[in-house]
């Protein structure tokens, strides 16, 4: 049996052309993943990045930017979008509830990502196959909109154990969408 330890230096970091990652044109036309992002009065231009970062890792199918939140091309969003706001498709929507109620009529499973009485904890969400579904992620403050949370399907809340109550944006989109994402591939 080998130690672990030992293994572990044998290890050999991959460089940036063993990646196989996809091209841009690939990228567009490749099939996507059904999760929508919605952003909700976002402040920070790093985090807005950061959700297109995470939105191209996982093939998200669009992202919408809502209210005060920042549209690219913004040398702040750009710093860590690294480029990915050319390959995730977005589009800004003054009004969230009014996004939130068409894409509703249009089949869409809206899920806000909030603490809230009766909310799904995301390690017991089960998302359906043939589903497309939009989260809902709110401001750094506030939180996402009350009549917005009353408009979803569902509030899904991720599961906390510390003295904070509160992640910050961007790392709440990553966990959410790589669990949803990781769900759907199992179905």
């Amino acid at each position: 049996m080998r130690n672990f330890a030992v293994n572990i230096y044998e290890m050999r970091k991959l460089k940036n052309s063993e990646l196989d990652r996809l091209s841009v044109d690939a990228f567009k036309s490749v099939k996507k993943t059904p999760i929508i992002i919605i952003l909700d009065n976002i402040r920070s231009l790093n985090n807005i990045g950061s959700v297109f970062r995470t939105s191209d890792a996982f093939l998200v199918q669009k992202i919408y930017l809502c209210g005060i939140t920042a549209t690219p091309p913004h040398k702040d969003i750009h710093k860590t979008a690294l480029g990915s706001t050319d390959t995730v498709a977005w589009e800004y929507a003054e009004d969230t509830l009014d996004l939130v109620t068409n894409l509703k009529n249009e089949g869409v499973q809206i899920c806000a990502v909030e603490q809230a009485e009766r909310a799904v904890m995301l390690d017991q969400f089960k998302p359906k196959a043939h589903t497309t579904y939009a989260f809902v992620f709110g401001n750094e403050v506030k939180g996402v909109k009350q009549d917005v949370v009353t408009a979803s399907h569902d509030v899904v809340e991720i599961p906390q154990f510390g003295t904070k109550h509160s992640l910050n944006i961007s790392v709440s989109c990553g966990m959410v969408v790589w669990d949803v994402f990781s769900k759907l591939k199992s179905l």
